[in-house]
């Protein structure tokens, strides 16, 4: 991942929607290279930072900068063409073959035809949408229309890539293709800031942002967030696991317990690990420890609650200071 100053940046952003606060001091940076994921739960405030990072709305208070620049400022018209951005929504004309939509969308960005000819072929290669150009938008499969409206938005070869939860409602396939272009992308030196609520996405990113309520709880790597997780996860199966998943519903050694098929999942205090283990057993299920995932550190820092959250920055803090 580069080391170069960030193209992309948030610096303290508030928005409020009436007496709804959809951002509370959101700070981010994106650098060239570097797929930064913005993870969070609907309502948190994802779409909100993206949109004004991109200029289509103000912030009531904080600053947006774009290539060192304001997105609505003097410079918005030239930042344009820097920008490319995939909203949540459908954003093409059903009615337009996938070539019409991209040469609508070329005339959009005054492009000459000797450049939109170049980049059709190279995107239509990329995307695997050649053999279906004439196909109209709106007989697409999800996966082809979010291929064909991400083509879209890489016609003026821009530098930022903003992309509003691009695989929501994708089947797995067409997922794993486009986590492969955007991986394409950012090995060209593209900075990306993708929002989703996916926990195997947010691994795949070089950084991560779990955003809730519009404040950023939690920021880095993958690893690095995995490796400071605080607590232990269990898995229980086996036939004593009616009264294993009542033991954890009311256990206070259990931060969250969730199934995970035919198991259950537990995040727990650690403190406490042992004899919680020792009382699981009891039941007649098998206990073992598993290694966190992204899921777990999800459910830990939102669904527990921002006390769950406070006590284990807390705690991390007094680590440190050690």
């Amino acid at each position: 991942m580069s080391a170069a100053e960030p193209v992309l940046e948030a610096r303290d952003l508030r928005r409020a929607f009436g007496a709804v606060q959809a951002l509370g001091g959101l700070s981010l940076q994106v650098r060239p290279g570097e797929i930064y994921g913005l993870v969070g739960c609907d309502g948190a405030g994802k779409t909100t930072a993206i949109r004004i990072l991109t200029g289509l709305m103000a912030p009531d208070a904080g600053t947006a900068r774009v290539l060192g620049q304001d997105p609505l400022g003097s410079a918005a018209g030239d930042l344009r063409s820097a920008i490319g951005y995939m909203p949540q929504h459908y954003s093409l004309y059903g009615d337009l073959s996938v070539a019409e939509n991209l040469r609508f969308f070329s005339r959009m960005f005054c492009q000459s035809k000797q450049e939109y000819h170049e980049r059709r072929e190279r995107l239509l290669r990329i995307t695997r949408l050649a053999p279906f150009v004439d196909r109209r938008a709106d007989a697409l499969s999800g996966g082809m229309y979010k291929k064909l409206a991400l083509a879209c938005s890489l016609l003026p070869r821009p530098r930022i890539l903003l992309l509003d939860e691009p695989t929501n409602g994708v089947d797995p396939v067409s997922r794993r293709e486009l986590w492969a272009l955007l991986f394409e992308l950012v090995n060209e030196g593209m900075a990306i800031l993708i929002s989703t609520a996916y926990m195997d996405e947010a691994a795949r990113c070089h950084r991560v942002g779990l955003i809730h309520h519009g404040r950023l709880l939690l920021e880095g790597s993958p690893s690095e967030l995995l490796a400071g997780f605080p607590q232990l996860v269990l898995e229980v199966e086996g036939p004593g696991i009616e009264r294993a998943e009542a033991l954890l519903a009311t256990h206070p050694a259990v931060v969250t317990s969730s199934a995970a098929g035919p198991r259950l999942r537990a995040v727990v205090d650690a403190n406490r690990a042992a004899e919680l283990r020792q009382a699981l057993e009891q039941t007649g299920a098998r206990v073992r420890q598993a290694q966190p995932s992204f899921e777990d550190l999800f459910l830990t820092r939102i669904v527990a609650g921002p006390d769950a959250t406070s006590a284990v920055r807390a705690e991390q803090e007094t680590e440190a200071g050690a």
